[in-house]
């Protein structure tokens, strides 16, 4: 059984004017569509065919397959992109998430300014996550096709900081894109079922 690109969870257009329809038309349709073409080729006949993505992420990273854990990664990375940002995103977490965000950083304010400052750290291509870790919620990067799956963390939700993910919409001006994601498209309902799922496995 091979891989499919997902739809997008909402209009292509649905995110205007802070991600275009263009943006998505290539970042989605043509980007993501590719790891998802280039990882059902690469593992055709292989032992990695039939296994859930997951599977395959952590499998081809412990073999050391960097073209089949890249593009399997970047597959399921993007996935869980679409699902981060909202057209009715932006605001303040509540509930539970809300109490262990403000224990650990503060306040919603103090996160947003930590999480930026790591998006925009995170030099060349990459990713910002909000993870749940053993000892609580942390922000962290990864770069390229590097993903929390292969780190022992749980991801709560992410922003992709490659130049394609923003450049039709921002140019180089990634402080813009990131700050229209964090009080525009936040997906706060994602991460806190992100966050519930995890308490509730832990």
């Amino acid at each position: 059984m091979s891989f499919e690109l997902p739809d997008l969870p909402y209009a292509i257009d649905a995110l205007e004017p802070h991600v275009s329809a263009r943006t998505l038309e290539f970042h989605h349709g043509k980007h993501h569509n590719a790891y998802v073409t280039k990882l059902n080729g690469a593992i055709e006949g292989t032992a990695y065919a039939g296994q859930p993505l997951e599977s395959v992420i952590t499998a081809a990273h412990a073999a050391g397959d960097s073209g089949i854990f890249n593009n399997a990664a970047q597959a399921w990375n993007h996935t869980f992109l679409w699902h981060s940002m909202s057209p009715n995103g932006g605001g303040e977490p509540t509930g539970a998430l809300a109490d262990a965000i403000n224990a650990r950083f503060g306040d919603v304010a103090k996160f947003k300014a930590e999480f930026k400052a790591a998006a925009l750290g995170q030099f060349g291509s990459g990713w910002a996550w909000l993870v749940r870790t053993a000892d609580g919620l942390e922000i962290v990067t990864t770069g390229n096709a590097d993903t929390p799956l292969i780190h022992g963390t749980t991801p709560l939700l992410t922003l992709d900081v490659w130049e394609h993910a923003y450049y039709l919409d921002y140019q180089n001006q990634r402080d813009a894109y990131v700050d229209d994601f964090l009080s525009e498209l936040i997906n706060w309902d994602f991460a806190a079922e992100n966050y519930e799922s995890d308490r509730a496995a832990a």
